[in-house]
């Protein structure tokens, strides 16, 4: 292994920093925004080809395991775990020595999750006995789940290798191609759906089919930036390499913690199960959530990692801890007027999103109880994931592992007193509770450990956030109080509206934080307007 260089460029400042990580969030979120569109369009044409039937139910249960593994084993845990190490091989030592690790990684991960697909394979009827015990009484659905779920664990292999090619790629700060890969995901799922799904005995294997075939070509569209990096993976099979067990020491523990959230839903799933529609109704609530959470929560998550990981390469706790504070804010400046609007808005929007063919009026009344439950804990649902980020890339699994341990305790206790007061919603609720005992353990950590950060900061940007999100309310309350929501039809008339809501609120939200002279809009602005002008010039 070639001796160790060492840069001798000084250190980025603390404002290019800043400016490098919301460059690079920004161009996930928009890759994000185009797959979370066609996710929609994708759930939507789920939604009314199949509603909140049984087929549906069992889809969404079949598909919550193989997912639950891809959160922990790949797209949580492998890439927590992988990118501090891979970036402080690219940092501190040759291209060769990172090309190495990562072939080493590839062929590892190769083996360990193909051997965990033909075991859910086989193992199939007893995994769905488990994670869903409401289906005990239905044998019909009982048998459809299990078939869904053997169709679709492959997705796993794939899934788990995009994960790997998109932590090399975001490690090099390469974010465009693995941002952009799950737009054909969901174009392979739209298209089965469409097409296959039709010729199929029963119409719901289609969609599974789908979800397999979009996880291969979510992986094949990043090898070409692999390639270009001379970082295409090799098949070398040295699990005794020490980059591979460092990967796995981050990795055993932090299967639990960065995923807390997921688990938190499966938990939701499985109990969800004893409600007609439950694991529907939750699944759609959840996806709701995940708009605003993947345009930008995920997206700054996924850009600031590297930045915090080669930090804490160099030891600049100071700059790790500015870092930390700006993501912070710009969680709060993004999640908490999202939060709101979602409360506030979110009848009209199921209504306008999923109230077509066998998706009922009841299904979006239960549905929009669901996204009101989710909507009150989405400002701890990325703020988990910005604090968890620290604690990898100073390589620290185990606090998170431990907190997240209470949170799903939390999370099953909530639950259980939930459910039999608010139903499907209550599951929804437990999960947005537990995320915020979660982050609460997790920040009075962090901060012992960092010896603070910037709380005042924090705090004076949150107040100015909470002003701001008035022109929101005002905007969304009145549209959501139109009697047109309670009627059929007039799309075109309700799309108008809702468009104008969210307009008009962006527009309050920006002009009050104009007013204040907000630093994140002042971060924010000018990359907006460089954009623009590219645009139209």
């Amino acid at each position: 292994m070639s001796e160790p260089t060492v840069s001798s460029a000084p250190p980025p400042k603390p404002q290019d920093e800043n400016q490098s990580v919301i460059k690079s969030a920004g161009i996930i979120g928009v890759a994000t925004f185009s797959s979370r569109i066609l996710g929609f369009i994708r759930d939507m044409i789920i939604a009314r080809l199949f509603g909140a039937t049984p087929a549906a139910d069992a889809f969404f249960v079949a598909y919550r395991i193989p997912n639950l593994l891809r959160e922990l084993f790949a797209e949580g845990s492998m890439s927590a775990a992988f990118i501090p190490v891979f970036t402080e091989y690219h940092t501190l030592k040759s291209k060769k020595d990172a090309w190495e690790l990562a072939s080493a990684a590839f062929t590892t991960l190769l083996t360990i999750v193909t051997g965990i697909t033909l075991i859910g394979i086989v193992g199939s009827a007893g995994i769905v006995w488990l994670l869903a015990p409401g289906f005990h009484d239905d044998p019909t659905r009982l048998e459809m789940t299990t078939m869904l779920t053997r169709i679709m664990f492959p997705y796993l292999i794939f899934i788990s290798l995009a994960a790997l090619a998109m932590g090399v790629l975001n490690s090099l700060r390469a974010f465009a191609a693995p941002a952009f890969s799950p737009v054909f995901f969901n174009l392979f799922i739209i298209g089965c759906a469409l097409f296959l799904a039709p010729a199929m005995p029963e119409p719901i294997i289609g969609v599974a089919v789908g979800v397999v075939a979009g996880g291969a070509a979510q992986f094949a569209m990043q090898l070409p930036g692999l390639r270009r990096r001379d970082m295409l993976f090799g098949l070398t099979f040295n699990p005794g390499h020490p980059g591979v067990r460092q990967i796995g020491r981050l990795m055993i523990p932090s299967l639990l913690g960065l995923s807390v959230t997921q688990i938190n839903i499966t938990v939701s799933t499985i109990l969800g199960s004893f409600f007609a529609g439950g694991p529907t109704y939750l699944f759609y609530g959840m996806r709701l959530i995940q708009f605003p959470l993947g345009i930008f929560g995920v997206a700054l998550v996924t850009a600031i990692l590297p930045t915090l990981s080669a930090q804490a390469a160099r030891g600049a706790i100071d700059e790790l801890r500015t870092t930390l504070g700006f993501g912070l804010r710009m969680i709060i400046f993004i999640m908490l007027p999202a939060m709101v609007g979602l409360i506030v808005l979110r009848t009209p929007i199921v209504h306008l999103v999923f109230e077509h063919g066998t998706f009922t009026a009841h299904d979006t009344a239960e549905t929009a109880f669901a996204v009101l439950c989710y909507s009150v804990g989405l400002w701890a649902f990325g703020g988990v994931r910005i604090i968890v980020s620290a604690f990898y890339s100073l390589k620290d699994t185990t606090t998170p592992v431990i907190s997240a341990t209470i949170a799903v305790a939390a999370n099953i206790l909530f639950s259980l007193i939930l459910m039999s007061h608010l139903g499907a919603a209550g599951l929804a609720l437990a999960t947005a509770l537990a995320a915020m005992v979660n982050g609460g353990i997790l920040v009075a950590v962090l901060n012992r450990r960092l010896g603070g950060v910037d709380w005042m900061s924090v705090l004076r940007s949150g107040s100015r956030v909470v002003v701001a999100c008035v022109p929101i309310i005002l905007a969304c309350w009145w549209v959501a109080g139109a009697e047109i929501w309670t009627h059929p039809g007039a799309w075109i008339e309700k799309t108008a509206m809702l468009a104008g809501a969210v307009g008009g609120s962006i527009g309050g939200y920006v002009g009050v934080h104009a007013m204040f002279r907000s630093e994140e809009l002042g971060v924010l602005w000018p990359m907006v307007r460089r954009k623009l002008g590219r645009v139209l010039g």
